[in-house]
């Protein structure tokens, strides 16, 4: 059976002169334009598929990726506003993603705009559309991830607590203040790491890795930067925060302790204009 917004695999039945025909079970024959065919395709072979409505209404298959499928979230650009009908996403097919006036709550988007929506296939229409509801499209199963995971985390709201994210797509999670020196605007991406799942599936994350071991990662880092950038960089402990994420990737904290476990091991100089690799 083919799922509406979601990738399948899915049988080749037929061929014709505008592609292959795909069994889609109770939704019928199910065609594949002949620019998504590659001579590997045959009948009986069995293809991946993302399977969404054309701007007929009608079911099609297509071997293009989308940035999000449905029951996922995503941060999509806004491509036009339709004066009725709502605005248009850039998700990553031919056809831009519709987000209707009644699911863009009291925003105003216009063209260029970034949204922050989840995908969804509408009950009464069988279309695959985006809502700025995120609340109502929070998954029920309890999140399935340990300590100390790494995760993909979109931004998309702040609270007094800290910032309200998105996880892997799928989850809600909450990346408090005190985790991080970083100043996120909604839209940011970035990977973060799990802190605790509480028993309801609220999720904890922290902006880098825990623990001691972490500090592994970053002199490797720094070292690697080092080595690309010709032995010398203008970075010590008095750089900015928001330049060493920028650089590094990690936060100000673990990257002076990355720069001490160098020096100790006399692999670095540090200097008043920056760090130096020692010549071996």
């Amino acid at each position: 059976m083919a799922n509406i917004g979601r990738y399948n695999t899915l049988t080749v039945l037929d061929k014709s002169d505008h592609g292959l025909y795909l069994d889609g079970g109770p939704h019928d024959k199910i065609l594949m334009p002949t620019r998504y065919v590659t001579p590997d395709m045959s009948i009986g072979s069995e293809v991946e598929v993302f399977v969404y409505n054309d701007s007929e209404d009608r079911l099609v298959a297509t071997t293009e990726k989308p940035y999000a499928q449905a029951g996922e979230f995503a941060y999509l650009e806004v491509i036009s506003v339709h004066p009725t009908a709502g605005a248009f996403l850039d998700w990553g097919l031919s056809k831009d993603l519709l987000l209707p006036y009644r699911e863009q709550g009291n925003t105003h988007f216009t063209e260029g705009d970034g949204a922050i929506v989840a995908v969804y296939v509408d009950e009464y229409t069988n279309r695959v559309v985006a809502s700025t509801r995120l609340h109502n499209h929070l998954p029920a199963e309890k999140p399935p991830y340990e300590v100390g995971d790494a995760v993909h985390v979109l931004i998309y709201g702040d609270s007094p607590l800290g910032f309200k994210s998105i996880i892997d797509k799928r989850y809600r999670g909450l990346l408090y203040h005190q985790e991080t020196s970083d100043q996120l605007e909604p839209g940011d991406q970035f990977t973060g790491y799990i802190k605790k799942v509480h028993n309801d599936g609220k999720i904890d994350l922290r902006r880098d890795p825990s623990g001691y071991g972490r500090v592994d990662g970053v002199s490797q880092i720094i070292l690697e930067k080092l080595e690309a950038a010709g032995g010398a960089m203008p970075f010590n402990d008095k750089s900015t925060p928001e330049a060493i994420r920028a650089t590094f990737d990690t936060s100000k904290k673990a990257f002076k302790q990355g720069l001490g476990r160098l020096y100790k091991q006399r692999r670095i100089l540090i200097t008043e204009n920056g760090i130096e690799l020692v010549n071996e």
